[in-house]
């Protein structure tokens, strides 16, 4: 089980993280990457002692292909090497550690090469740009792609042609793809595209990890009042604190305004639980029924959610089922929403949940083992057989939604990536933690992340949470004690995974 589709830029720094947490040091991976370029420009260079050009760029991915220098050195080429700026502004300690051991080169030079130096080379190793390089290359990187286009020399692009995606993007004739496809790979950019292993452990593709806390959206210092996100939370009825405790969720997820919907007879009792949400009452019965869905469609046209949580507390009656689709089924129909608890009754007796018209990746359905079984359609015991990744992977790609499915190991999957989630405490089982989880991945949607991205963080962040809190409160574990260790896990995940990326220097870059 790996990832199936090509990555982003910060999925391969995600990837890297968690490669990193399971052992394997940047600088391995570094050195790895250097034997993966040399092997593949061997391909295409005569025998040594041929020359072969190397420009670098100042992050990971220059690092790469200064370690590629030493590896062709030491096989007999004669590497013609360009560092594009002073190696004061390397941004990467492991680039920099590579940079002391080439720069006594016979040939190193410090700047942009121009066109003439380039020409009469059998190739050129682009080493400048690659997963961390976003939007048109600035300079001295737009003028080396420059230079190297007019020399028409071959290019080897290490990771991503410098540039890719922009229209001043170097076209590589071939590249070293390292560990997974990329985004925005195709032939006429990238060449011949060859994936080479570069030591990342197996555990680092298939399960979550510290690297997840890099898809959290810090907020620019800029940031004002709702642009973190806002939540709307539809729930309550024959359970009054569920909804209380999503909202909960959400907060300390992040989002800047949590609203929540509930039936008008227990207004007053879920917000007695806080002062910090603001909640609403629809209609004046201790259930919702089909005659509340006007009040609640205009609440949300009103507070134009960027997300919205659906079904926590909110009962089985058939009339509330009623409502909960015609809400579905007249929502904005490009909000992202987050079904979970008796709202996945709904999604079993329909057989679906993307409706005409609505995007299906903005659906993330997080079902326990019973409840995934009611939406597989299983007749046996779910409890006695938990579901495989690949039947989770089918439903979600079935259902058109990504799932989260909750158990001794949580599974996620969007229909064609999928990673298991081992991080939690087994005492994190009392009821209302499952609705502190919906709160938090309703937050990471309302906040930009795909439903994929938040199910991973989510889960990984709670489950460290629970980690922690079983430290100071044994099995008497309960939702509050997990809301109120979600920051602190969120700041120790943040700092460990800065260390763990690139220690020495300020802010990890990825594999860039």
């Amino acid at each position: 089980m790996a990832e199936a589709r090509p990555l982003s830029g910060q999925e391969v720094q995600v990837l890297e993280a968690n490669a990193v947490a399971h052992g394997v040091s940047i600088d391995q991976l570094m050195d790895n990457a250097g034997h993966a370029v040399a092997e593949e420009a061997r391909r295409h260079l005569p025998p040594p002692p041929a020359p072969v050009g190397i420009v670098c760029g100042l992050g990971n991915n220059g690092g790469d292909g200064l370690a590629s220098a030493s590896v062709l050195s030491a096989l007999g080429y004669q590497p013609r090497l360009w560092l594009l700026a002073d190696p004061s502004q390397i941004r990467s300690a492991a680039a920099l550690r590579r940079w002391e051991m080439v720069r006594g080169l016979r040939y190193v030079r410090v700047g942009v090469p121009a066109a003439e130096e380039l020409r009469g080379l059998p190739l050129i190793i682009d080493a400048m740009l690659g997963t961390g390089g976003t939007g048109e290359p600035r300079e001295p990187y737009r003028s080396a792609v420059r230079e190297i286009t007019d020399s028409a020399v071959k290019v080897l692009s290490v990771d991503l042609p410098t540039g890719l995606g922009s229209p001043s993007a170097l076209r590589a004739d071939w590249t070293v793809a390292l560990e997974v496809r990329k985004e925005g790979m195709d032939h006429p950019s990238c060449g011949a595209v060859e994936v080479r292993s570069i030591g990342m452990p197996e555990e680092a593709h298939r399960e979550t990890g510290v690297g997840e806390f890099l898809l959290y959206p810090v907020p620019p210092p800029t940031t004002q009042k709702s642009d973190s996100g806002r939540v709307v939370v539809i729930g309550g009825g024959p359970y009054y604190g569920a909804p209380y405790l999503a909202g909960m969720g959400a907060l300390r997820g992040g989002a800047d305004m949590v609203f929540v919907l509930v039936p008008g007879s227990i207004l007053d009792t879920v917000q007695g639980y806080s002062a910090q949400l603001i909640v609403r009452g629809v209609g004046t019965g201790r259930l919702f029924t089909v005659g509340d869905r006007d009040a609640v469609l205009s609440q949300i046209e009103r507070i134009r959610p960027t997300a919205v949580l659906l079904g926590n507390g909110i009962g089985e009656a058939p009339t509330t089922l009623q409502f909960l689709e015609e809400v579905l089924e007249h929502m904005l129909p490009s909000t992202p929403c987050v079904v979970d608890a008796d709202g996945l009754r709904l999604v079993s007796r329909r057989g679906e949940v993307s409706l005409p018209g609505q995007s299906p990746s903005r659906w993330l359905l997080t079902p326990n083992l019973r409840e995934f079984a009611h939406l597989d359609g299983r007749s046996a015991n779910p409890l006695t057989k938990p579901p495989t990744p690949e039947e989770v992977r089918r439903l979600a790609a079935r259902l058109r939604a990504t799932l989260l499915v909750k158990g001794p190991e949580d599974i996620l999957s969007d229909g064609e990536s999928t990673k298991l989630n081992r991080t939690h405490h087994p005492a994190m089982v009392a009821g209302g933690a499952g609705d502190v989880l919906a709160g938090l991945l309703t937050s990471l949607l309302a906040r930009g992340l795909t439903p994929y991205q938040a199910g991973r963080l989510g889960s990984f962040w709670l489950g460290r949470t629970s980690l922690a809190a079983f430290e100071e409160v044994s099995y008497a574990l309960l939702p509050e004690d997990l809301l109120a260790r979600m920051g602190p896990a969120l700041r120790r995940g943040l700092d460990e995974v800065r260390r763990l990326t690139d220690p020495g220097r300020p802010a990890p870059t990825g594999h860039a």
